[in-house]
């Protein structure tokens, strides 16, 4: 059944929306549910295209090789995430305008990795590279977090929307990652030439989408005042204070650590003579074992938490995660290995959309955009926390406590906060329904 189909079921579940509004709005949000997925894919796709040959390229650019060079070539981009991602989102939220901010951001990206690519002829040295890195960064995180923010402002329900923003990037990593490793085979630059290509026709494609951050107060009911009269502190502290939104952030700060973790760490891991001694296409190609199930299983995962609530797929996914983390940073051969990878993506892939969901369920739809942009900068300083963890307790300690490390910190963070993930869930009981729609 296509996003536009209404039925029986769909009405049971849809709460106080009507048929009718199924019937006028459902094929507009399925076009644009399947064009923001894409736009989404290709910013991940232009991001994950560098990480297999990330080892080549910092050399490539300056650097000496190593760990180190690596994990501050991702710190840089990364820090401009955390510096960003809230700013784009309230500037969407005051201007009432997402889709040009999306393009911009994008076609910036995609011109960041062109000057980058340039620096080696240019004879300019690695903190030339870190530089554009950063500025790649703060461009390409508008053109991220506004996209899923488009995708919480579509009816259908929060967790399926979050399921197709999860599925693509769940598919946008495991293409980047063997296709990037692929293409570092043939030089470390060519994986920065492909991400230009693909982040520019992101921005392209998002000029298609139609922008509702300026009509989805109205079509909502919530709150009558136009998009134009809320000011960007007022968004930014609408957002801030909305009760509850401090638990999502803390698992999406976890999620993300483990995702950096491997990003950095599990390349050189996968990688390195002493353990499995891979090819940077072998690396990705296993990274991709993690992101397609983690992919394919996003949307049907992100459904299931529109039924039976969040509590569930967030917390039991979470302790699963963790668990399996360590497991791989413990396997003994490369095929346990290879399959506890494939069980870390279908342990991401059910907390996942979730996560984000809650962050929709809580907040107004008028700071939506702020909201997305603060749960991108906890998940953002958790990519920072994992590159930094992982990339120095390697050095320190070896690759199976750096394992043990991130593993238990999930395991952790789970059990810290299933009281809070409860007790923002309406609903009786461990699987009371939770927001069911957007």
């Amino acid at each position: 059944m296509s996003d536009a189909d209404p039925s029986p079921a769909t009405e049971a579940a849809g709460g106080d929306r009507s048929v009718d509004a199924d019937a006028v709005g459902g094929d507009a949000d399925a076009a644009d549910r399947r064009r923001l997925g894409a736009v989404v894919l290709a910013v991940l796709i232009s991001q994950v295209l560098l990480y297999p040959g990330v080892p080549d390229l910092v050399v490539a650019l300056g650097a000496p090789a190593g760990i180190d060079a690596g994990m501050w070539f991702l710190v840089a981009e990364f820090g401009a995430f955390v510096a960003f991602a809230v700013v784009w989102g309230a500037l969407s939220d005051a201007l009432g305008r997402r889709v040009p901010l999306i393009v911009a951001g994008a076609l910036g990206g995609a011109g960041s990795y062109v000057a980058l690519a340039s620096l080696p002829a240019l004879g300019l040295g690695f903190g030339a590279a870190l530089l554009v890195r950063a500025v790649g960064g703060a461009l390409t995180i508008g053109a991220f977090s506004l996209s899923i923010t488009l995708l919480m402002d579509l009816r259908g329900g929060n967790g399926r929307n979050m399921g197709a923003a999860g599925l693509a990037i769940g598919l946008g990593a495991a293409v980047g990652s063997v296709v990037g490793g692929s293409l570092a085979g043939l030089g470390a630059l060519y994986p920065v030439y492909a991400g230009a290509v693909v982040l520019g026709g992101a921005g392209l494609l998002a000029a298609t989408v139609d922008d509702r951050a300026a009509t989805v107060s109205a079509e909502s009911g919530i709150g009558s005042d136009p998009p134009d009269e809320v000011g960007f502190g007022d968004v930014l502290a609408r957002a801030r204070t909305t009760p509850g939104l401090l638990v999502p952030l803390a698992f999406g700060f976890v999620d993300r650590l483990t995702a950096g973790f491997f990003a950095l760490v599990g390349v050189y891991y996968f990688q390195d003579p002493a353990t499995f001694g891979l090819s940077a296409a072998g690396a990705g190609a296993t990274l991709a074992l993690f992101f397609v199930p983690f992919a394919l299983l996003q949307s049907p995962f992100g459904a299931l938490s529109d039924r039976i609530g969040r509590f569930l797929p967030v917390v039991a996914g979470s302790l699963a995660y963790g668990v399996v983390t360590v497991g791989v940073g413990v396997a003994p051969v490369y095929p346990v290995a290879a399959g506890l990878m494939v069980l870390v993506g279908v342990c991401g892939a059910l907390m996942a959309p979730a996560t984000m969901a809650l962050v929709t369920d809580l907040v107004e739809p008028e700071v939506r955009g702020a909201a997305m942009g603060l749960f991108n900068v906890f998940g953002s300083l958790g990519f920072l926390t994992g590159f930094l963890i992982g990339g120095s307790a390697t050095e320190a300690f070896g690759y199976t406590p750096a394992f043990l490390a991130v593993g238990g910190l999930e395991l952790a963070i789970a059990l810290a906060l299933l009281p809070a993930v409860r007790s923002i869930s309406p609903g009786a009981g461990v699987v009371g329904p939770l927001g069911a729609e957007g």
